[in-house]
């Protein structure tokens, strides 16, 4: 009988916000912890940046341990990876001196093609234009604000499964050019139709191209295409320490964030079984990323967003903008209603507060502890867009700090109202906070 004796091997990093809570930081710091480090969802709509030494990395796919050299880097079969953005990156990682010998990447995971792009793309514009002639806004299903990607339809073609292409495939000319066959014959009429209701020309799909750079890339790309199930279960058996890193946020999980303004993909942390192979039940440490405050990119509801000098000083102090698209972010309070319940879904043991050193200089801080909605107040938070369009935040004020703590190197270090503010989310959670960022660098981080 096989036993499993030491769940503590695997740890996960998840987002309890609407993602670019700075998982990417923490997943570098635990790197050194463990000997593999694992995407187990999303794609290059995900923008992780990760400063050491002052030098910052922008990564999309790869995962943020890879700066770790000797580290194995996993991207997971639950991950739609865009092949040709996967050699940009690994090409400008080896530009700058980084060692990428230890990234694999799931022959099972889907991949993302040029027509994924543009079917996000058109979608987008339909909703926007619909959105705009009807006069509706987030209480309808208006712009998803998705990064036009193709992640979505990515997806939507791994659930269809009639002409999904998984890595594996660009190594497979045969089965290639079937797929492709009856991609073309569905995607090309579906594409036309889509850009004719629009009143715009789409170019007709060539299935000749098509298996051209799907080969050239794949051949690009042979080395590091591997079955990654296995191999994981290998690195356990040997005693081998896991890293899971998600992402995008829980807020934008497919089932259990504000839908229909979420992603493709199970960001929170029950995606780690479906998309590694590895059971959840070996991960024993699951840290929550948080902001000291709240951010959103694209559409869809925030109820404590703020539409004022107070925001827009928070993001440009934070840099709230897209590390994937360059979009300023929305900014708002902090809503430990929406944290509360992101915690409880992944089943969060530890906290990691980010951006702390961002709020330093505003005089007073609100936090979001209720929403009243139809005249009743409630802590709990509705997963529904529609639902949470309604809301109104029940606000808590603390007193804020106004000194510099990007030098604090310990906890003692901090003003007594910063520390305040780290205890009163540690209450409201439930939760303790393991990790407080006050900088960017990797030495900007204080531990309990």
């Amino acid at each position: 009988m096989t036993t499993h004796s030491s769940s503590q091997t695997c740890s996960a990093v998840v987002g309890l916000q609407w993602g670019d809570e700075g998982k990417g930081k923490a997943v570098d710091i635990l790197a050194a912890q463990h000997d593999a480090v694992v995407r187990y969802n999303g794609g290059a709509n995900a923008g992780h940046s990760v400063v050491v030494k002052g030098e910052r990395f922008s990564l999309h796919l790869i995962p943020s341990g890879i700066l770790y050299p000797g580290k194995l880097a996993v991207i997971g079969n639950g991950v739609v990876v865009d092949p040709w953005k996967l050699v940009e990156e690994v090409e400008g990682l080896k530009k700058r001196g980084v060692d990428t010998s230890g990234l694999v990447c799931s022959d099972r995971a889907h991949a993302v093609l040029p027509y994924h792009k543009t079917e996000d793309a058109l979608r987008e514009d339909l909703l926007k234009r619909n959105a705009a002639a009807l006069a509706v806004d987030e209480r309808g299903v208006s712009e998803i604000g998705t990064t036009r990607r193709g992640i979505g339809p990515a997806y939507a073609d791994k659930a269809q499964r009639a002409c999904a292409i998984r890595m594996g495939d660009l190594l497979r000319p045969e089965v290639l050019r079937e797929k492709l066959d009856v991609a073309v014959a569905m995607k090309g009429p579906a594409l036309t139709g889509l850009a004719r209701t629009l009143g715009v020309n789409a170019e007709e799909l060539n299935r000749d191209a098509l298996i051209q750079q799907c080969t050239e890339v794949g051949q690009k790309l042979a080395p590091l295409i591997k079955e990654t199930t296995h191999l994981l279960h290998a690195q356990l058996g040997a005693g081998k320490k896991i890293l899971f890193e998600g992402a995008n946020g829980s807020l934008l999980d497919v089932d259990h964030g504000t839908y229909p303004y979420v992603t493709g993909s199970t960001c929170i942390s029950s995606g780690i079984g479906p998309g590694t192979g590895v059971p959840t039940t070996r991960v024993g440490r699951i840290l929550g990323i948080m902001k000291a405050y709240s951010t959103r990119v694209g559409g869809g509801p925030f109820p404590t967003e703020l539409k004022d000098a107070i925001g827009d000083g928070i993001r440009n102090r934070g840099r709230e903008f897209g590390t994937t698209t360059g979009r300023p972010r929305r900014v708002g309070w902090l809503d430990l209603v929406a944290v509360k319940y992101a915690a409880m879904i992944n089943g969060a043991t530890g906290l990691c507060l980010t951006m702390l050193d961002v709020l330093a200089g505003v005089e007073e801080i609100k936090v979001c502890t209720a929403y009243r909605i139809n005249g009743a107040e409630t802590t709990q938070f509705p997963p529904d867009a529609y639902d949470l369009q309604r809301v109104t935040p029940v606000y808590t004020t603390l007193k804020g700090f106004a000194q510099d703590i990007t030098k604090a190197r310990r906890l003692a270090d901090l003003p007594a109202e910063a520390r305040r503010y780290i205890d009163f989310i540690e209450q409201s959670v439930g939760v303790k906070a393991d990790m407080v960022g006050v900088g960017p660098d990797r030495e900007q981080t204080l531990t309990s």
